[in-house]
């Protein structure tokens, strides 16, 4: 069986103002219930603030409605969290600890690590759900990957 089928991806902006990060996390609980209602089990998020943590966070707090959910972090390196504030490193901390499994697609940083990344996500997933506002940048990146891909794309920005 294509694991693809199971599997969803989040991609989104990192910066979230409070009200766009609350009305998103309303809509993507909701949505992530429709995909666990069509059998997607496997979430993989990227570990980037704003967005990826708050799905990341998100899917951990339905493992103990839904507890066969398995989160997965795909990261771009080992140092990714390289100059941020130390609240932010703490929670990044605490979902990979949580986390069911974290694979890093490079050891070090390099140009390329971020994409590498995401297009890793979108290349074993079926779905992806984002938060796509902007048509340039990291999520409109992959977004567009996702589409070419033939993933099911779901913009919870739309329903704002």
């Amino acid at each position: 069986m294509d694991l693809r089928a199971k599997t969803c991806c989040f991609t989104g902006h990192r910066s979230l103002s409070g009200e766009e990060k609350l009305k998103a996390a309303v809509r993507l609980r909701r949505v992530i219930e429709e995909q666990i209602k069509a059998g997607i089990v496997f979430y993989g998020a990227g570990g980037a603030r704003g967005f990826d943590t708050l799905a990341a966070q998100i899917v951990l707090d339905m493992k103990k409605e839904y507890p066969q959910l398995r989160l997965i972090l795909v990261l771009p390196c080992e140092n990714q969290t390289r100059g941020w504030h130390s609240e932010d490193i703490a929670v990044y901390e605490d979902i990979k600890r949580r986390s069911d499994k974290v694979v890093y697609v490079s050891r070090e940083y390099t140009p390329d690590c971020m994409h590498r990344r995401n297009r890793h996500l979108v290349d074993h997933s079926g779905t992806c759900i984002c938060y796509l506002t902007r048509s340039a940048g990291g999520t409109a990146y992959t977004v567009d990957y996702a589409r070419r891909k033939g993933l099911h794309v779901i913009n919870i920005a739309n329903d704002f």
